[in-house]
């Protein structure tokens, strides 16, 4: 996905936003960019790969390289960015997060009408940020420019953009599935994703902008060019998955709502009677761990960490592309603790099952180290629609997801037609989704997290969460 972060002051910006940018590390594993404005040099610009590396070591001498009152950083899983734009609106640095499915029909347009070109990339795709950037400059103002791109963009789009007169202009997408909050110092303003990243440099809470709201930010203004509009759909798996443990999201902080999921889980198993002869409690390192303490605080099992993700030298499991490599780095990473699995029964709560591959690995994994039972949890619902509004997810198709490709063993392409049934542990449909998976998975009983488990963890009305990626709806 991606992540970003921005700081106007009145002395020098690098210092803040290189480890501001480093603290959303976490939300991306390609690219890591930086911008910056000084009213001598006017703007500047540096973008490494990341991919084997963590984003600090790409930039170390950014201190000698970089200057300015005003900058912004960029985590990207795609694109190369920031850009460096030149165009009627002046020069000016743009990041951008989310997703665009609609990029050839626009890029088509941008061409046919305006006479646009593009800098292709290898396969003739277009950089998403460059065709936002495209969408901006049709307009006389960035605000009116901005509002057009949400516009026309069949997805998401949340903006960052570092103006050629040292303000930035920051814009929440326009329902708001995305974060950008703004905090406050002595010295000026800055702009995140993540709340967390500024509290630690020292500024304050001081707006969480809202669906589609666009603000300017100089070293001694808040500006709001254009206010929040009503719908607001944030993401709910941002609690449950990629949201960082320390971080906030519409004044819910993600550790506790994790902790709240998990104890919701460990009641609706002691109302079924399910799974309560257990050893140990334990998360799927590392989302999965603070919604297992929570579940063991409700249940009678005590929390354990039955194998140790072993980090130190191991990229992230999910940054190579072949789901192969992917599996051998995940195995090669977990290191047991014998005394803990042999002859144990252990439940363990992931933060979600989306394929399962990996999963299968780390539960044959603790077999293989002696656990008598394994119990799986789900700390969300079954994935049953592939996201289109964000790009967090390798999948391509809703039959990569573990729960579709099960319906359609069972049913069929007619079992699609009851998706809910299947989401739904009490009816006989949802039974058999969750038998069956257990059965390739070898485990001893799975459940999942209900919608309305989810919804009150987090604890914001239904109708302010996008939850489109368990049931369907927009």
């Amino acid at each position: 996905m991606g992540g970003f972060f921005g700081v106007v002051n009145k002395t020098d910006a690098i210092a803040d936003v290189f480890f501001g940018t480093d603290y959303h590390s976490h939300l991306g594993t390609r690219r890591g960019g930086l911008a910056a404005y000084d009213k001598e040099i006017g703007l500047q610009r540096d973008i490494h790969n990341i991919t084997n590396s963590p984003f600090r070591t790409k930039f170390e001498n950014v201190f000698d390289e970089m200057s300015g009152t005003a900058a912004i950083g960029c985590i990207s899983d795609f694109e190369p960015q920031p850009l460096l734009i030149r165009s009627k609106l002046g020069a000016y640095a743009i990041s951008f997060i989310g997703i665009i499915n609609n990029a050839e029909e626009l890029i088509e347009e941008c061409v046919a009408k305006n006479g646009n070109h593009f800098d292709a990339m290898t396969g003739g795709k277009v950089n998403s940020v460059e065709l936002v950037a495209s969408l901006i400059n049709q307009k006389d103002s960035f605000a009116e420019g901005i509002k057009y791109a949400q516009e026309v963009i069949d997805g998401t789009a949340s903006i960052l953009i570092l103006t050629d007169y040292g303000s930035l202009i920051a814009a929440r997408d326009k329902v708001g599935r995305l974060p950008i909050l703004v905090g406050k110092n002595d010295e000026g303003y800055c702009v995140a994703f993540e709340s967390f990243s500024y509290q630690k440099l020292g500024y304050n809470d001081e707006k969480e902008l809202g669906p589609g709201e666009i603000v300017e930010l100089t070293e001694d203004s808040l500006t709001v060019l254009s206010p929040a509009l009503k719908t607001k759909k944030i993401c709910a798996f941002l609690w449950s998955y990629y949201g960082y443990p320390t971080s906030s999201y519409e004044g819910v902080n993600v550790e506790i709502m994790r902790y709240r999921n998990g104890e919701i889980m460990a009641r609706n198993d002691k109302a079924n009677k399910i799974a309560q002869d257990i050893d140990y409690v334990g998360g799927v390192p590392d989302s999965g761990t603070p919604h297992a303490i929570g579940y063991a605080n409700v249940s009678d099992a005590r929390f354990a960490r039955a194998f140790i993700k072993y980090t130190p030298t191991w990229a992230r499991s999910f940054t190579p592309k072949s789901q192969k490599d992917r599996n051998r780095i995940a195995k090669m990473k977990q290191i047991p603790i014998h005394e803990l699995i042999i002859d144990k029964k252990l439940l363990f709560v992931d933060d979600s099952i989306v394929r399962g591959t990996q999963l299968k690995g780390t539960v044959d994994f603790l077999y293989q180290n002696g656990a008598k039972e394994v119990h799986m949890r789900s700390a969300c619902p079954p994935i049953m629609y592939s996201c289109k509004y964000l790009s967090f997810s390798r999948n391509q198709s809703d039959l990569d997801l573990i729960a579709r490709r099960v319906i359609l063993e069972l049913e069929g392409e007619e079992g699609f037609k009851h998706i809910a049934e299947y989401s739904d542990s009490s009816t006989t449909r949802g039974k058999n989704l969750r038998k069956c998976i257990a059965e390739k998975f070898n485990f001893a009983s799975l459940e999942f997290q209900t919608l309305d488990g989810i919804i009150e963890a987090i604890g914001l009305p239904k109708d302010q969460l996008c939850t489109y990626c368990w049931d369907g709806k927009e």
